[in-house]
């Protein structure tokens, strides 16, 4: 298959562009658009994988870009956002414009073309939940501009189903964490405090609950999705079905790697009050029954794996200080 990832360079987006040529599919990865020409995690694969691989930099908000790339593609896959919430509380209209919009172009190209469109969502969207798990009838109440800027996509995608037979599909992960992911998020922000030695951890809000799930469980049901005939502007979730708390998975990392610490509480890193969202705990049943999805790596295991990934990537100076999104 023909296949378009949008934001094919990001943490996620380069699992996926691995994981979808490694298969055989023809693979195209649009990169954001930068003025040293890279293509972010993509750099790190083997020659080969590369050489299988359509590279190509841009921006999705650019229609003319997004309609051109779409038309020669039977599939596009939209990893492309911004996600640091506390950016989209500075700078509110570059997530609409991104988010929103750029979601605007790819169903109005896909409309067009008569292709198929994975819309990936978030679990932010749901804002702190009014019962757990989260079930796919549980109302949208986004509680950031990022997760207002997603909803929006969301209702997009699924209002061009409804009103224009769009082929789109929603998939909405949970937390995924694993190799590659930004240092700003929890888990490397977590592993990589405990690896530089000095025994303190700064965090914002430990006692709130999340759905972690490993970046390759995410990836296999992205790529299930892409195989699947769910288009119809349909939700699916991928998540483990189980929440930790922040604080449970720093004792997690004590035990785990035998390394004691101090939390020290980081003002930056906390949201203002009625922003936080408790708890994210996701019903990963519409994956079983759709895609006969399940997760399989356990928080341990993947907190491992990504720890020696940090581990490998702090022995070379070059690499260490590149996180891309």
């Amino acid at each position: 298959m023909k296949i378009l990832v949008v934001g094919g360079g990001g943490f996620i987006g380069s699992h996926l562009v691995e994981n979808l040529f490694r298969a055989g599919h023809e693979v195209t990865a649009l990169c954001r658009y930068n003025s040293s020409g890279s293509y972010g995690w993509l750099e790190s694969f083997e020659s080969e994988g590369l050489e299988r691989i359509k590279l190509t930099l841009g921006d999705v908000t650019d229609t003319e870009q997004m309609f051109d790339l779409v038309s020669r593609h039977e599939l596009t896959i939209n990893m492309a956002a911004l996600i640091g919430i506390p950016y989209s509380y500075a700078a509110p209209r570059s997530y609409l414009n991104v988010n929103t919009m750029g979601v605007l172009n790819l169903l109005e190209a896909t409309r067009k073309c008569n292709s198929k469109l994975i819309q990936i969502s978030t679990s932010e969207v749901y804002g702190s939940p009014k019962s757990v798990p989260i079930t796919l009838d549980h109302p949208i109440n986004p509680q950031s501009p990022y997760a207002a800027s997603k909803s929006a996509a969301d209702f997009l995608a699924k209002s061009y189903a409804a009103s224009f037979d769009t082929n789109v599909l929603i998939v909405r992960p949970f937390n995924t964490f694993g190799p590659r992911q930004s240092m700003r998020a929890v888990i490397p922000t977590i592993l990589s405090q405990i690896l530089n030695g000095t025994g303190i951890v700064k965090l914002g809000t430990t006692n709130v609950r999340r759905d972690f799930t490993f970046v390759d469980d995410t990836v296999s049901g992205i790529a299930l999705a892409a195989q699947s005939d769910l288009f119809d502007g349909r939700i699916i979730q991928l998540g483990t079905g189980i929440s930790y708390s922040v604080d449970q998975v720093l004792e997690i990392c004590r035990s785990t790697f035998s390394k004691d610490f101090k939390i020290v509480r980081d003002e930056g890193r906390v949201r203002p009050i009625a922003s936080e969202v408790e708890t994210l705990e996701s019903d990963p049943s519409s994956a079983f029954e759709n895609l006969d999805w399940k997760y399989k790596i356990e928080l341990k295991d993947g907190l491992s794996k990504t720890f020696e990934w940090i581990q490998e990537q702090n022995k070379n100076l070059n690499s260490s200080g590149r996180y891309y999104v």
